[in-house]
């Protein structure tokens, strides 16, 4: 799949994409040699079967692969490394009546790689070395892989090493994530025109699709299009094929790809309502100034505590709890309205791997005993990209829990009877940590598409 935003056999992108992949090929050789093997097989992976059925869900290619090789339409293909000589892509064109197979690539990032045509499983082993008991393999297992002799099967000592370097994005990786938003931010525009329009989730969804210019299954998530009370679920699954009789509100939190790497991000919108309206534009003041802060050497965990002393200050600021943000914060009462984390790493997958290592080595660094649910733990480093998505709900079930307590009697309750109607709000934007200012990838996207 060639994404349509990436520029394509552009002098800039084939030097960005060598450049990255001498990185990758730097950072693999070291774990390669770390791990005691010799040599990389990646598998791109296979469309997965439904269960006692001749139907497969569509294909996505894992991730290791990816970082290699920017194809998503190449199911069953593999790239094989050695370091100090060239990787070996190998591209499973299969002789086929019923399906059509993948055009060998023309892209920028071809001219890297050594591309060989693959009719077969069987012929893809016939290209690799006949011994192999020294290269470690990396992906879904088949049947076969077993009696290629590999030296080990996903082994969590070289995996380890290779997620927690894939933290930090090469420019090249920056300049697909920029590209994804750009994507994402003409997605997210045609959505709100829908909205405003009186469509239905279903009917915005496919607006938001067509803007990206992006098959459903070429999305990185299913986007969440949630009306009304709806955008208190927080990874609210359906899309109704009707507009409820009346709209007061949207979240949508949706993303778009390019080249792999995938835009993750939030928006939140009042369809008449000024009031709720100007509390969005307030929550968007506070997310704005949480972006601000993104920057190599922040400690997450602090990160995420900031995030919840300002969201307590504001449940008061609007009136829907009548204590401090110190109260808020003792009493565990902010979680009742911000039960999620502020982001995680963003990349070739939405919650990117790595977030909670401490070393290479797979050492964990631990969640805070009362965020249990932070993604990411880490330090930020130069060339982290991050989502930074702060939000506020209105959930049945936590609110019902919160009435049984003590902590009940700090809610407004009326005030948040008044204000339930519109299920909650949500800002998010993608953002790149640097030594000095960060690069919000997702407000550049949403300033030159308005341009």
């Amino acid at each position: 799949m060639n994404s349509p935003a990436i520029r394509q056999n552009t002098d800039d992108w084939t030097q960005l994409f060598c450049a990255h992949l001498r990185v990758v090929e730097k950072r693999s050789a070291a774990a390669l040699a770390s791990a005691g093997y010799e040599s990389l097989l990646l598998h791109a992976g296979i469309p997965p079967l439904l269960f006692l059925d001749d139907h497969h869900l569509p294909f996505r290619a894992q991730a290791p692969f990816k970082v290699w090789a920017p194809l998503d339409d190449a199911p069953d293909s593999f790239v094989f490394f050695t370091p100090g000589k060239q990787p070996r892509l190998l591209i499973h064109q299969p002789v086929d009546y019923w399906h059509k197979a993948p055009a060998l690539p023309a892209a920028y990032w071809t001219a890297s790689f050594d591309i060989v045509s693959v009719g077969s499983r069987e012929a893809a082993r016939s290209t690799l070395p006949k011994d192999l008991s020294h290269t470690a393999f990396i992906g879904a297992s088949f049947a076969e892989l077993l009696s290629w002799g590999p030296a080990a099967i996903n082994p969590d000592h070289l995996i380890t090493q290779l997620d927690y370097a894939r933290a930090a994005k090469t420019p090249y990786e920056i300049a697909c994530l920029r590209e994804a938003s750009t994507l994402g931010s003409l997605g997210h525009r045609a959505a709100e025109r829908a909205f405003r329009a009186g469509a239905s989730e279903f009917e915005i969804a496919l607006e938001f699709q067509k803007a990206c210019g992006l098959r459903e299954q070429e999305l990185p998530y299913n986007p969440i299009v949630a009306l009304n009370d709806n955008g208190a679920v927080l990874h609210y699954q359906f899309q109704e094929r009707r507009a409820p009789a009346k709209i007061h509100s949207l979240l949508i939190d949706a993303g778009a790809e390019s080249g792999g790497y995938a835009s993750d991000i939030t928006r939140t919108c009042s369809y008449a309502d000024a009031e709720w309206a100007g509390i969005i534009a307030k929550f968007d003041e506070l997310q704005l100034k949480l972006c601000s802060q993104v920057r190599a050497g922040l400690d997450w965990r602090d990160f995420h505590q900031a995030s919840y002393r300002a969201i307590s200050e504001f449940l008061n600021q609007i009136g829907i709890i009548n204590v401090s943000a110190d109260q808020a914060i003792d009493t565990a009462l902010t979680t009742v309205f911000y039960p999620h984390g502020i982001g995680h790493l963003l990349g070739l997958q939405v919650h990117d791997v790595g977030g909670t290592q401490a070393t290479p080595d797979g050492k964990q660094i631990e969640r805070p005993y009362n965020h249990p649910f932070l993604r990411l733990t880490r330090k930020l480093e130069d060339g982290f990209v991050v989502t930074v998505e702060p939000g506020f709900y209105f959930i049945d079930q936590l609110l019902d829990e919160a009435k049984r307590k003590p902590i009940g009697k700090m809610i407004e309750w009326q005030r948040v009877e008044q204000l339930r109607k519109f299920g909650g709000v949500r800002i998010e934007d993608d953002v790149v940590a640097r030594s000095g200012v960060p690069e919000n990838l997702t407000r550049q996207a949403f300033e030159a598409a308005q341009a």
